[in-house]
């Protein structure tokens, strides 16, 4: 019951945080319109995050490793509050992108917290439910982050008050836990490389999921107003693509599992360029139109780093799988990195549609380096489980590990 409870503190404090960093992407942009930010400054902002997020990722170890699970926990919730309480205080588009680095970093400090203290507690029956339950938490928060852009009036105090709020109180249920911190591991090695000599295809393939991923949530909101959204509107459609997603993740396990990974990974990413134009032509079909493109678009894009990583793990030795994944994600950061400055410069010269334009281009993209790949390298015959994979800090991969060997997990998709 105590290691019940101790992963219900966790899980709450997760979906708190997720709560207040996924609010802020979307209040953001649509603040900065309010306040007469260009586009490229907006997309800026969604960079900045993403900047923050890996370096994040890189020292949170380091600094838990030195002061403990709940005091880095602390300070890493901390930084998160700061960034959103000093929106108020500077409306300079280049202070704020310094305040989403601050957010950045305290997204990734605190998942790598979590994510820590969870591995060292599940055991190998429990870690199918724990995992089910950490991607119930991951996505639910998120889809209920965008929503939250419903009611929070852009450019106002009191929204970001209320995000910073949420942060702080996402401390309240892991410092309140009686639960025992754990043993700190070692930070798993940051090398690149070896995902790239594991699986070139998987690389692109997480770097386009982060061009997409971070493209559409952070410029979004701006694609959203071009098209004449409202706020109540705009909160829907960011919620749709996460609705997608959701959707999306049993019958991409299933899917990935059963066919070559390529294959699928391939045909995803070519629904994706459709779906992607007929986004840019949904808006003439009116609002019902747009939320239905956006929800397709989430089912066949949001899986492509799972099949992409799943496809990876398939060349690897297990005692690499830890390091594997951290450089997977290192990839995906840096697809994240770049697309929503590069997104919202396009939507500022040339419309809104060209958002989607440029993500159906890296999808096609992928389509010809995967057939190329095909012609390289045969399929294997032995495949790891398909394992949605939180995009949260470079310890997932310890989490989830043990779920790719096909006898250690609750059923597809899992």
């Amino acid at each position: 019951m105590r290691t019940l409870i101790s992963f219900a503190a966790l899980l709450a404090s997760i979906a708190l945080l997720q709560l207040s960093s996924g609010g802020v992407g979307p209040l953001d942009a649509l603040s900065g319109l309010v306040l007469g930010f260009t586009p490229a400054q907006i997309g800026l902002l969604g960079s900045a995050h993403f900047v923050g997020f890996f370096v994040g990722c890189w020292q949170a170890p380091r600094i838990m490793g030195a002061v403990g699970h709940s005091r880095a926990f602390a300070a890493f919730t901390a930084t998160g509050a700061i960034g959103l309480l000093a929106h108020v205080l500077i409306t300079d588009p280049y202070a704020w992108a310094l305040m989403r680095v601050a957010s950045g970093v305290s997204v990734a400090g605190c998942y790598t917290v979590v994510e820590s203290w969870l591995q060292a507690k599940v055991t190998n029956t429990s870690r199918g439910r724990v995992m089910g339950g950490y991607r119930g938490v991951d996505l639910g928060a998120a889809l209920v982050a965008q929503l939250m852009i419903a009611v929070l009036e852009p450019a106002s105090y009191i929204s970001y008050n209320v995000l910073a709020l949420i942060c702080c109180a996402s401390l309240l249920p892991l410092a309140l836990t009686r639960s025992q911190e754990p043993v700190i591991d070692a930070a798993p090695r940051l090398r690149p490389g070896l995902a790239w000599r594991i699986s070139p295809l998987s690389v692109a393939g997480v770097m386009v999921a982060g061009l997409t991923g971070s493209a559409f949530r952070m410029v979004g909101p701006l694609y959203g107003r071009e098209i004449g959204l409202d706020a109540r509107e705009i909160a829907w459609f960011l919620g749709a693509y996460i609705l997608g997603g959701a959707i999306a993740q049993w019958p991409a396990g299933w899917f990935a599992d059963n066919f070559d990974r390529r294959k699928v990974l391939i045909t995803l990413s070519l629904l994706a360029a459709v779906a992607g134009c007929a986004t840019v032509a949904a808006p003439a079909g009116g609002t019902a139109v747009v939320l239905i493109a956006a929800i397709v678009f989430g089912i066949v894009t949001y899986p492509v780093y799972s099949v992409a990583a799943a496809h990876a793990h398939d060349f690897a030795e297990p005692d690499k799988r830890v390091e594997l994944s951290a450089a997977l994600l290192f990839f995906y950061a840096l697809g994240a990195i770049a697309s929503p400055l590069v997104a919202s410069s396009l939507v500022g010269a040339f419309g809104p549609g060209t958002l989607f334009v440029l993500v159906s281009l890296g999808h096609l993209a992928l389509v010809v380096y995967g057939l190329l790949r095909m012609r390289v390298r045969p399929a294997t015959e032995t495949r790891t489980a398909y394992v949605y994979a939180p995009r949260t800090s470079f310890l997932i991969g310890r989490l989830i590990g043990r779920l790719r060997d096909r006898g250690d997990r609750d059923g597809p998709g899992a």
